[in-house]
C-alpha cells in the first residue's frame, strides 16, 4: 500500500482483451522512451514459461510465486487464465520517488491495483471482435474453443472511469502506439507541471 499522500510519480496500467495488442502498443512506447530513465516498463512475475508469449517477464513456479506473495514481494498480485501475476513491490517505491511506471495489467485486477497504488491512469487497448479472434487464432497458443471462451469472458467495465483512456488498436499499430505515447507524455508533463 502507498502512503496516505498521493504518489509523486505515476502508474499507467495497460489493460484490454486478449488479442488487442497490449504488448505491441507497449513495445512502441518502450522504443520511443528508450532514453528516458524516468519511465519504467514493469517486468511482471508470472507463473508461465519465459518463452511463452511476447511479454518479457520473470517466470516462476506456482510454489515460488506463493512464497514471494507470502513474503510481501508484490505490491499487488492476481490470478487470470489459470496463471498468477505479480507487480513487484519495488515498483510502488519507484513510483513514490517520482518515476512513471507502465505495467501490463488486468481489468479484473484494477480494484486491487488502484488500492495498492492510489491514483493510476488506465489505458484500455481494444480491437474489434473479428480482429481479436484472428489475432488469437494466429498466436496458436489456444484451441478454437479457448479463443471463443476468452472472447466471451465477462470482465468489469472499466470504460466509464475518469482515469481511463480507450485506445483502439483494430488498425495500424503505429496509430495506436502514438496515442499511447501521447498518454504517457501527458502524465509525465502533469507530474512536472501539476494543474
Amino acid at each position: 500500500m502507498m502512503s496516505a499522500g498521493e504518489p509523486r510519480g505515476a502508474l499507467i496500467v495497460v489493460v484490454g482483451p486478449s488479442g488487442a495488442g497490449k504488448d505491441s502498443v507497449m513495445g512502441c512506447a518502450a522504443r520511443h522512451f528508450a532514453q528516458r530513465p524516468d519511465i519504467l516498463f514493469v517486468r511482471r512475475v508470472i507463473t508461465r514459461p519465459s518463452d511463452a508469449g511476447s511479454e518479457v517477464h520473470e517466470s516462476v513456479s506456482a510454489s515460488e510465486f506463493e512464497e514471494m506473495r507470502e513474503s510481501g514481494a508484490f505490491a499487488v498480485s492476481w490470478q487470470a487464465h489459470g496463471l498468477s501475476y505479480g507487480i513487484p513491490r519495488e515498483i510502488a517505491e519507484k513510483v513514490e520517488t517520482g518515476m512513471t511506471a507502465i505495467v501490463n495489467g488486468s481489468r479484473a485486477a484494477l480494484p486491487a491495483i488502484r488500492a495498492a497504488f492510489g491514483k493510476v491512469a488506465v489505458a484500455l487497448v481494444t480491437a474489434d471482435a473479428p480482429v481479436l479472434a484472428k489475432r488469437l487464432a494466429q498466436r496458436g497458443r489456444e484451441s478454437e474453443e479457448d479463443v471463443l471462451r476468452r472472447l466471451k469472458r465477462q470482465v468489469p467495465d472499466v470504460v466509464a472511469g475518469p482515469d481511463v483512456t480507450v485506445i483502439d488498436n483494430s488498425g495500424r499499430l503505429d496509430v495506436a502506439g502514438e496515442r499511447f505515447i501521447a498518454l504517457v507524455e501527458l502524465h509525465c508533463t502533469e507530474l512536472h507541471h501539476p494543474a
